[in-house]
């Protein structure tokens, strides 16, 4: 859960083989775009258990609007940004059914990621800086009345069709030394002093935003070691050993959600969030272990995951060492950290792909789960949460967090919150004469 968090979902049933990535499942169902209501029977997390329980929220019906003209030169396949899958107007932002609750909370995180938002240049290609500064100057001035202050300044947006996938992730607890000491022999490293980043942009333009990381062996940049290497010892006298841990499965989580608190043995707080990655691509076990019939059906929440791996301590550990990726951190004085170096909060902050939203954009998502349709703020990014409407979902820490962010695959719609002007200018851009019409 740092600016560059590996992956955040632990979650949904395949979810790890992507979130902090893809998970893309079939069965998504039609929403705003395809003109039908967004089903939100839902589950909601029963405090105490390891697995949500059904509900029955009200269904959230949205009137489709129109596409954006000429639609056929706003929708590109094999889109690599927002701005190249298209986007359509939504609905008034005052019908999205927003309560206050969530409305208080998101324009307090707005407020802080607003430096972020005026200063950066947003990868997706919807706004730039000047587009913000309205709406933060008045974000700033702490308005009494945050659902008015949303309807005032933002206008709905759809990237593509619209349909939005949700995993969740959390900041999970576990228990930790600062020293090594019987039962706590896990190594949790620092970053490696041999680790080094490369910036390719600076040696070619067709680079440009593209980076690895390796090592140098004589005189030849070679890929960095990988979690196999790293957990037979290679790391000695290359890394700093930050704290010790009790459990290597927990260990294995931790650094999938990217950061977390150790519960040291005198009962204190070590709080650490990620620092850096080996450079190696993420593999989410989750994915292999259901091709390879590992899991039976309804095991596949991070719960099952984790029961399988205990069960089964010696394949689940060369099942674990097929993700080549290891997580480095760093110990934080405060708390957890997304992506634009601000605090990250609990059923508000959600991470996403900086390619297709804007980070510390505001985003109603309207889902087949109540828990997680609401009001978010892309505050967080992760490396398998990738392309359009594709979410991860924050819950904060403890156990109900685990349950939620453990079993969260949650399927419908995804409105941004852009600044009010936005499609007028994104229209203007493309020589569209005349005015967007009104959903």
């Amino acid at each position: 859960m740092s600016g560059r968090r590996i992956a955040g979902v632990v979650a949904a049933s395949l979810a790890l083989s992507a979130c902090v990535g893809g998970g893309d499942r079939p069965g998504v169902p039609q929403g705003y775009a395809g003109n039908q209501p967004v089903p939100t029977s839902a589950y909601r997390p029963s405090v105490g258990t390891d697995r949500p329980v059904p509900g029955e929220p009200a269904p959230v019906r949205i009137v489709p609007s129109v596409p954006i003209a000429p639609a056929p030169a706003l929708v590109v396949p094999g889109a690599v940004t927002a701005a190249m899958a298209g986007v359509r107007p939504g609905p008034p932002v005052a019908s999205l059914p927003i309560t206050d609750a969530q409305a208080e909370a998101a324009v307090r995180a707005f407020a802080l990621t607003c430096p972020a938002l005026i200063r950066r240049t947003d990868q997706s290609g919807l706004t730039q800086g000047s587009d913000w500064q309205p709406s933060c100057d008045a974000a700033r001035a702490r308005p009494a009345e945050a659902r008015r202050f949303l309807s005032q300044w933002f206008e709905a947006v759809q990237v593509g069709d619209g349909r939005a996938f949700a995993t969740g992730y959390y900041e999970p607890e576990i228990l930790g030394s600062r020293t090594r000491r019987p039962g706590y022999d896990v190594p949790i490293y620092g970053r490696p002093r041999d680790l080094v980043d490369v910036d390719l942009g600076a040696f070619s333009d067709d680079l440009k935003g593209k980076k690895i990381r390796g090592r140098v062996e004589g005189r030849n940049f070679v890929p960095y070691y990988d979690r196999t290497a790293i957990e037979d010892g290679q790391l000695a006298e290359r890394a700093p050993i930050i704290a010790w841990a009790a459990d290597p499965i927990e260990v294995f989580f931790l650094q999938i959600q990217g950061s977390g608190r150790l519960r040291l043995p005198d009962g204190g707080i070590m709080r650490i969030g990620y620092d850096t990655q080996n450079g190696r691509a993420y593999t989410g076990i989750g994915a292999l272990m259901k091709t390879r019939g590992l899991l039976a059906p309804g095991q596949s929440s991070m719960q099952g995951i984790v029961a399988w791996l205990r069960a089964h301590p010696t394949e689940g550990q060369a099942i674990m060492r097929e993700n080549k990726s290891f997580v480095f951190f760093r110990e934080l004085d405060g708390g957890a950290l997304g992506a634009l170096g601000q605090p990250v909060t609990g059923r508000v902050t959600a991470a996403a792909d900086p390619k297709f939203l804007p980070l510390g954009v505001p985003v109603y998502l309207s889902l087949d789960r109540s828990d997680a349709t609401g009001l978010w703020v892309v505050q967080d990014t992760g490396g398998a949460i990738k392309g359009a409407n594709r979410f991860d979902t924050f819950w904060g820490a403890g156990d109900l967090a685990r349950a939620t962010a453990g079993g969260m695959a949650a399927r419908g719609t995804a409105f941004l919150l852009l600044p009010v002007g936005t499609v007028a200018r994104l229209n203007g851009e493309r020589g569209v004469g005349g005015t967007i019409p009104s959903p």
